[in-house]
């Protein structure tokens, strides 16, 4: 139970950052959402295993499973693969096809949901984890979880087709493709070894935005 109140601030804490922010819907963002979404549904579903009466009805049953995998799976690949397309421009100075990638972050979190979602209610009717066999009556959801895992493997594969073609045949990104006000998105793509010819002054904040309007037209945004 006391991991739910850290887990919940920082829910919490995420959504709050988009509160009266101007909200893009890049595939970075997507990703972003999606990591929320299924980090909540895992630690709501913690819940249950905290209440004795619950977890001795729920343990080493699907529930265990899906739970888990909401968590450390699908939480956390989907904030790798959140931070994997922002830095991508930086890293390699190439833009990635953006329709291709958005469809890319809905198909993971569908398949995610259609391949682990089933697994709670197969955990809740008491189906036991580890075992290659089980009864009839629980054959439709498992069908509905081994095709959700298709579909997120399409949602896996395609990031690595298209992230590997922009490396030859992706869109120049420039310095700032985000128009992003950090440090780190004013100097070239891919950075130079040292970073940074000279060591920059800051003469504004991480999220001045006006400061950025009056840089534009600039190549590459001087700091300070």
């Amino acid at each position: 139970m006391l991991v739910a109140v850290p887990s919940a601030i920082k829910i919490f804490n995420w959504s709050a950052t988009l509160y009266k922010g101007s909200i893009t819907f890049e595939t970075p963002m997507l990703y972003a959402f999606g990591f929320i979404g299924l980090f909540t549904i895992g630690g709501l579903t913690g819940v249950f295993l905290g209440s004795m009466g619950m977890d001795i009805h729920l343990t080493e049953t699907y529930f265990i499973v899906a739970h888990f995998h909401f968590v450390m799976v699908g939480g956390m690949l989907m904030a790798y693969l959140s931070g994997v397309h922002f830095w991508w421009p930086k890293i390699t100075g190439r833009m990635y096809p953006e329709g291709v990638s958005k469809l890319a972050a809905v198909i993971t979190f569908v398949g995610f949901v259609l391949t682990f979602f089933p697994q709670f209610i197969l955990g809740y009717l008491g189906m036991p984890r580890r075992y290659a066999a089980y009864p009839p009556e629980f054959q439709v959801l498992n069908v509905f979880s081994s095709a959700g895992a298709s579909v997120l493997g399409v949602g896996y594969l395609l990031p690595l087709l298209y992230l590997t073609w922009s490396l030859k045949y992706g869109k120049i990104a420039g310095a700032n493709p985000w128009q992003a006000t950090g440090l780190e998105w004013q100097i070239q793509s891919p950075p130079l070894t040292e970073n940074f010819v000279e060591t920059p002054i800051v003469t504004h904040e991480a999220y001045d935005y006006e400061w950025l309007e009056s840089k534009k037209g600039s190549e590459v945004p001087t700091v300070g």
